[in-house]
């Protein structure tokens, strides 16, 4: 994987991760303004736009990756990071496709089942990132220790 692949996602996930985390904050935690509104907050409507905006980042950078990143190590049997690997594959698509899904559903009972499973999904996505990136740094830290080449360690490229 070349290094602007890598920091493509890594910039992607943490817009991502960033602006859905806030948003959540704001729409779900904080108190709206006013009885009449969900707005919690007077960001609350430019950090759900800036969400939806930069969310098809992650789609297309994790789409730059699949060949030469994901499937590469797929397909060779790569063991290391498989697991936190295949657990953001899995919690990747029912984020992505409720996340389209909450911008066209208008029934407030199927709003509400993409909510959930967008917001389950987000955070297993989100903690799963961290494991595998976590897992790569303690990698590329050990490699260094022993004197080893740090080119190995894709993902912090």
């Amino acid at each position: 994987m070349k290094r602007w692949e890598a920091w493509s996602v890594h910039l992607s996930s943490l817009l991502v991760g960033a602006t859905g985390i806030a948003y959540a904050w704001m729409r779900y935690l904080l108190p709206p303004v006013d009885p009449y509104s969900s707005v919690g907050h007077p960001l609350q409507p430019a950090v759900q736009h800036g969400h939806v905006l930069v969310a098809p980042l992650l789609v297309f950078a994790t789409g730059i990756i699949w060949k030469n990143h994901v499937w590469a190590h797929w397909s060779k049997g790569v063991p290391q990071r498989r697991r936190s690997g295949l657990a953001l594959l899995l919690a990747l698509v029912p984020m992505v496709v409720s996340g389209y899904l909450l911008q066209t559903t208008v029934d407030e009972e199927w709003r509400r089942v993409w909510v959930i499973v967008h917001l389950t999904a987000s955070a297993l996505f989100l903690a799963g990132y961290a494991g595998h990136l976590g897992a790569a740094i303690v990698a590329w830290v050990s490699r260094r220790r022993r004197g080893e080449p740090a080119a190995s360690a894709a993902l912090l490229r």
